[in-house]
């Protein structure tokens, strides 16, 4: 009798130690995830930001034919996020622009080159925070690679089932009727998949060309747009 209550309470030592250690790297990958979920919320908020500098400089545009030209100096793809912001009615949010000028056609001119620069930074910040999100997707996947390769779930069940502990304790702790189907189903409820930024439909880093190129073409085009609608320009810049 004193050697089988041994072997029960060394067994269930045993179970308890399996167990704790599965569990303390499980809650280790899951506070990994919702960081990585943080991140990519984070990244969103930063596309939406970027997304309202190119609604501000697509209203500077004045017309569809500028708005055309912009789209193809900046290498925008039609029928997507950014091409849908550039389209957006401009409702603010952004920080002002101030520029100082002699006449309103180098103010206006100033206006579009500053808005394009300021756009550009955003740009920036967004494409590095997207590639800083990708290396820690990547870097999670391996975590969750490296858990799965220590905890192999369907293992785990059935070296806990195999243990020698009291037929009462495995049937209302290890679930001792557990079917193969049963235990399937378990493994597939605690599987962690591999994490994908895709599943947040994040758009896309525009890549834009040079900065002095940009800056020279929308500064005349911004002179084309201000000899067509002097007036209009004048109220925006008022």
């Amino acid at each position: 009798m004193m050697e089988d209550d041994l072997v029960s309470c060394l067994t269930r030592q045993v179970k308890e130690d399996v167990v704790e250690n599965y569990l303390g790297e499980r809650r280790l990958i899951d506070s990994q995830i919702e960081e990585f979920e943080s991140l990519a919320q984070a990244v969103r908020v930063l596309a939406e930001q970027t997304g309202k500098r190119f609604t501000r400089i697509g209203f500077l545009m004045l017309e569809p034919d500028a708005l055309a030209q912009l789209l193809e100096m900046l290498a925008i793809p039609p029928h997507g996020y950014w091409d849908e912001c550039l389209h957006k009615p401009f409702r603010g949010g952004v920080r002002f622009i101030q520029v100082i000028a002699f006449t309103s056609r180098t103010k206006f001119r100033k206006l579009v080159v500053e808005a394009y620069r300021r756009l550009h930074q955003w740009v920036g910040k967004y494409r590095e925070a997207y590639r800083d999100l990708e290396l820690e997707c990547a870097a999670l996947n391996q975590n969750i690679l490296q858990f799965r390769n220590r905890f192999d779930l369907l293992t785990l069940l059935n070296f806990l089932k195999s243990l020698d502990v009291r037929a009462l304790e495995q049937k209302h702790v290890l679930g001792e009727n557990f079917s193969a189907e049963e235990l399937s189903s378990v493994d597939q409820k605690l599987f962690i998949p591999n994490q994908s930024i895709d599943r947040f439909e994040l758009p896309l880093p525009p890549e834009f060309s040079g900065n002095s190129l940009n800056e020279e073409t929308l500064g005349l085009l911004a002179v084309e747009i201000y000899n067509r609608h002097a007036h209009e320009v004048r109220k925006i810049l008022r």
